[in-house]
């Protein structure tokens, strides 16, 4: 806000002129919709929300189905098992979902905002206890421009009580997954939580209140970052909710015995529910606009409107840009559909999946083993004249069976453990195993000071609940020997 403030050329004072540099956000109360795109919304929302609050509840081989344990570093996956170690699948599984947000977003806009995305979820959810107590878009404009009183007092309360309710078993649900659940809702009861899952319940539940509840477009508005750069995978091949403007216009009301085109109208009779029902308080007639998440409501509403009037559907529909200029048939936007940046996006898609699906199934072992030489003892001549190194094996169980291995040597004539090594490794454990090797002293000479390669190996079986032997594993690790001048 800014003043000025000046002066006549009589030198009397001139009237203060009071600028305001910011406007205030005005609420946006949506209205409910049925139709086909809110079907499918309301079905992914109970798709997506059984999935996130089920699955810290579901079972594998008697523990937890997808846990990420980050106390004993290990992350439980249904069955299977990673380790820190295992992040490059990770790094995976983000660049396929990167790849598949290009994807879909070149071939069909926003779907992932419109339909899938938790702040559409959550605010969906949100918007529905909101109306069952304080009833719909009028009932809740009038509400609010209300004095208060008891009735205001209940149905405000009552809602805010169940969002919150809301948030903090969202925020429970989300701690089960590093957490195991049934320890946790044990503890829920004593309010025996440690410090940090008293942060992060308390945390992610006050974020989906806040976010779902009270911020709602603001996030999709100002602070997702998809919305500013969802023009660079945009063309005019995207298929994109449009309002069929040549169809549409002029706009203007009329009973529904009028001749449009006799009175010279277009198909819209500018009800604004189109506006009324989006999320994001925007007017889809004036053209794609960022602010727009996909979620297809406006569709829903004046497909409605279009039946009430004995009108066509599609006044606003899916469709791309050219085929509302070009007047294209839907068999000729389908084939516009693989242009080169699709193909492109298709074909690394399919790589990067293909990818790391093998070498999960195929490369990955069930047995990890890293070899770490003792830095405290390079190399030392021992009796006899050997010449001995010390090595500590980190091995760990990535499978869920009981694992029995024994260690063997190669690479140098006459390298031999100084003590044959064998032990067992219970399901998903991590164990270091100390050995030492020497050569005799004739290797020694021949080979020479310096450092050479030598292979450690582990050969082992794998054990079934019964003890009985399932298969042979095998795992081979390149180290040296350093023979001292």
């Amino acid at each position: 806000m800014s003043a000025n403030v000046g002066k006549s050329d009589e030198g009397r004072e001139a009237v203060i002129e009071i600028v305001s540099l910011y406007a205030a956000q005005k609420k946006i109360y949506p209205r409910a919709v049925t139709g086909l795109f809110a079907r499918w919304r309301w079905g992914l929302v109970w798709f997506t929300q059984l999935l996130f609050y089920g699955l810290p509840w579901l079972q594998w081989n008697d523990r937890q189905a997808v846990l990420f344990d980050l106390a004993s570093r290990r992350f439980y996956i249904f069955g299977l098992v990673l380790y820190p170690q295992d992040f490059i699948y990770l790094t995976g599984l983000l660049m396929i979902s990167a790849y598949a947000l290009f994807l879909f977003t070149a071939v069909a806009g926003r779907l992932w905002c419109g339909f899938a995305c938790p702040q559409t979820v959550y605010t969906e959810i949100f918007m529905w206890i909101e109306k069952r107590f304080e009833g719909d878009r009028q009932a809740r404009m009038k509400l609010d421009a209300s004095p208060w009183s008891f009735n205001k007092l209940w149905r405000k309360t009552g809602t805010q009580v169940t969002w919150i309710a809301l948030g903090l078993w969202t925020g429970f649900s989300f701690v089960g997954y590093f957490t195991p659940v049934k320890a946790l809702w044990a503890e829920a009861f004593t309010l025996g939580f440690g410090p940090w899952e008293w942060f992060w319940v308390l945390f992610y539940g006050f974020a989906t209140y806040g976010n779902a509840g009270y911020m709602r477009e603001q996030v999709c508005k100002y602070m997702c970052p998809y919305a500013r750069f969802q023009s660079a995978m945009f063309d005019k091949d995207t298929l994109i909710i449009s309002y069929d403007e040549e169809r549409g216009e002029p706009r203007g009301s009329r009973g529904k015995k009028v001749d449009a085109k006799a009175a010279g109208l277009g198909s819209c009779i500018d009800c604004t529910l189109c506006v009324q029902v989006c999320p994001t308080g925007i007017d889809i007639r004036k053209g794609l606009q960022y602010e727009c998440i996909g979620c297809a409501a406006c569709i829903d509403v004046c497909d409605q409107v279009m039946d009430k009037m004995s009108y066509p559907r599609g006044l606003i529909r899916y469709d791309t840009q050219n085929g509302l200029a070009q007047h294209l048939s839907p068999s000729q936007k389908l084939r516009r559909i693989f242009r080169p940046r699709v193909v492109l996006y298709s074909v690394i898609l399919l790589v990067l999946c293909v990818a790391l699906l093998g070498s999960l199934l195929f490369l990955r072992s069930p047995v990890r083993l890293d070899v770490v030489r003792d830095r405290g003892v390079m190399s030392r001549q021992v009796e006899d004249g050997y010449i001995e190194n010390l090595y500590r094996l980190q091995v760990m169980n990535a499978s869920e069976t009981q694992q029995q291995f024994t260690v063997q040597v190669s690479g140098m004539a006459g390298l031999q453990l100084v003590k044959p090594v064998a032990f067992e490794l219970a399901p998903t454990e991590a164990r270091w195993v100390s050995i030492a090797l020497r050569v005799p002293p004739e290797t020694a000479a021949q080979a020479g000071a310096g450092a050479h390669h030598i292979l450690i190996g582990l050969t082992g079986h794998s054990l079934d609940k019964a003890g009985a032997i399932q298969g042979k594993i095998e795992l081979i690790e390149k180290s040296t020997f350093v023979v001292p001048r």
